[in-house]
């Protein structure tokens, strides 16, 4: 693999089996939008204690449209969306105004209060996205580790229940966003109508200036891998290549290719 600037912190771990990769792995770094990821699990995480149902609806208050990622910003206030499809539109298109309704709807002492629970002891969370806090002190903040912990416990069915798990996965497996994790990964034999893919990928982006992050799940032949990619201070041309030669090495591995 070639050298890329910046700095990066990386954590792979086969679900399947005890063995990990770690590059930094307990080093904090400022989230973007991997925080979207325990705020889904928070949100499943009431919904099973019953303080919510996920068919409950919102409504879209003007207040609440913040720019960035998503089309929510492009609806009409007052449209209603039930707490579920928000969840998908905070983790497929990344949707900042979708994130901001379900952490007032939370609270960010519950999304905290989950992600200890989920054993995320070095990750934080501080503030909605895509607003600027004058007196701002303390910024989301997760390591790889923390991450894929909580990917791994997905995986297995751990996280809240097995079917919040479930249904989680089936969210992550529909995005649309890819900061490169699996550009380099075989094309899927799309010809023959209901084949088996060789590979699926359930993850999740985060992007700001200067910092590309990506992670998930890599479903290969029967395994499973947690993979956490965190950089910052990289060219985004250069991230790209360097996150999609990781998930190259990483799918190799899966495959029984290395």
């Amino acid at each position: 693999m070639k050298n890329a600037m910046g700095s990066w912190s990386v954590a792979v771990e086969d679900v399947n089996e005890v063995a990990s990769f770690s590059l930094n792995g307990d080093k904090s770094v400022y989230a973007a939008s991997l925080i979207k990821v325990p705020i889904m699990a928070a949100v499943f995480a009431v919904a099973e204690e019953g303080g919510l149902r996920l068919g409950d609806r919102l409504p879209l208050r003007r207040d609440d449209i913040v720019g960035g990622c998503g089309v929510l910003q492009f609806m009409t206030p007052g449209i209603e969306l039930p707490i579920h499809d928000l969840v998908t539109l905070m983790i497929i298109q990344s949707d900042n105004t979708a994130t901001n309704m379900l952490i007032d709807l939370i609270g960010m002492e519950k999304i905290q209060a989950v992600m200890t629970e989920l054993g995320m002891d070095r990750s934080e969370i501080h503030h909605r996205l895509m607003i600027v806090q004058a007196n701002r002190i303390n910024s989301n903040e997760i390591t790889p580790s923390d991450m894929n912990g909580l990917l791994t416990q997905i995986a297995r069915g751990q996280c809240v229940s097995l079917h919040a798990s479930e249904q989680m996965v089936r969210i992550m497996k529909q995005q649309q966003l890819s900061n490169g994790l699996i550009d380099s990964l075989p094309a899927k034999n799309t010809s023959i109508v209901g084949a088996i893919p060789e590979w699926e990928f359930a993850g999740k982006t985060g992007n700001v200036e200067g910092i590309m992050h990506e992670c998930g799940l890599l479903y290969v032949r029967g395994r499973c891998m947690a993979v956490s990619v965190l950089s910052k201070g990289c060219a985004e041309e250069e991230a790209r290549e360097m996150i999609a030669q990781i998930g190259s090495e990483v799918y190799a591995y899966a495959s029984g290719e290395k």
